[in-house]
């Protein structure tokens, strides 16, 4: 039976891959803070076990294949660099010297896509392509894309494959954390919308982008976890059609997010956390789109649909209200 060690096991990500790796008849080792947080099932190949990313777990690692770190700070209101680099760099520095020292074969980094340039209706961005702006100004792309550079650079000390995967959608998002989205269009009478767009993947594919990249993935190599790209109305629209509602759906000018970028930037300047920022509002304003081919090719993978994605996150979301 194949050893693996999991970071990240109870976030919307760490759920779906730690479900499908147990269906694979994959032997889990999880990294939990708290076991009770854990929002799967109970399995005799699940070994939960407390601790931070900075707890010495080489006594874990011992006949593991592949160590799987998921665990990230996404926050999108953190007013430094250092902030997201304690979390997103200095953890895997630590993890990955530990993985060294105990013979692991393959250290799987789960990253963004907004580490690699965008593209548009016209040509998608891909894995070749170099960061562009407004995620050269974000801390947290910024932070995920120092930890890759760092990696590749090791990677003669052991494998390592890198996966980028775009915007997640799917069940087990209890926080929620990308599932936000789904929640500014649902129940409501009117819906606001920005005039860009991006690339949208089921977190349940992710999940199975990462065992296939664990299992057929090169040393050194990206590849993009993607599938549909689309515009913010286009998937509010999605949203509207799963949830048989018909809102008045009204676009937001550009100047309106630029402003608003300006205002975030002040507040910030004035130790204010929020998300708004001048790249952030930036970003809803572009095409985001992104090309998962190579991830199609050489993984294999076989994307679902969006709309699957929103379903079982709605369907997850009215399951969670009913147990509270």
């Amino acid at each position: 039976m194949k050893k693996v060690f999991v970071t990240g096991a109870t976030g919307l990500l760490g759920t779906n891959t730690i479900i499908k790796l147990l269906q694979y008849d994959y032997s889990v080792t999880a990294l939990v803070r708290k076991k009770s947080s854990w929002m799967g099932e109970e399995n005799e190949n699940l070994r939960l076990i407390e601790g931070d990313l900075f707890s010495d777990i080489s006594e874990h690692l011992q006949d593991v294949g592949t160590v799987i770190h998921i665990a990230a700070e996404t926050s999108q209101d953190l007013l430094r660099y250092e902030d997201y680099k304690k979390t997103n760099y200095d953890a895997v520095v630590h993890l990955f010297a530990q993985t060294v020292s105990v013979g692991v074969e393959k250290f799987l980094f789960v990253s963004t896509a907004n580490t690699l340039g965008y593209g548009n209706s016209v040509g998608w961005g891909n894995e070749e392509a170099p960061q562009l702006y407004p995620f050269t100004r974000s801390y947290y792309a910024k932070s995920k894309l120092e930890t890759e550079n760092y990696l590749l650079q090791q990677r003669k000390e052991t494998n390592v494959v890198i996966v980028n995967p775009t915007f997640m959608i799917g069940a087990y998002d209890r926080k929620p954390s990308s599932g936000k989205i789904i929640f500014w269009a649902w129940k409501k009478k009117l819906v606001f919308y920005p005039k860009g767009g991006k690339n949208f993947v089921h977190a349940e594919d992710v999940a199975e982008g990462i065992i296939k990249a664990t299992e057929n993935g090169k040393n050194g190599e990206k590849y993009l976890l993607a599938n549909e790209n689309l515009t913010y109305k286009e998937f509010f629209g999605k949203v509207n059609a799963i949830t048989g509602q018909a809102p008045v759906m009204i676009p937001i000018p550009n100047p309106g997010l630029a402003i608003l970028g300006i205002i975030g930037d002040i507040l910030r300047k004035l130790k204010i956390k929020t998300s708004l920022s001048s790249p952030n509002m930036k970003a809803l304003r572009i095409n985001n789109y992104y090309s998962n081919r190579k991830s199609s090719e050489e993984l294999g993978i076989r994307y679902q649909p969006v709309d699957k994605a929103v379903e079982d996150a709605i369907c997850f979301f009215e399951k969670e209200k009913r147990g509270s």
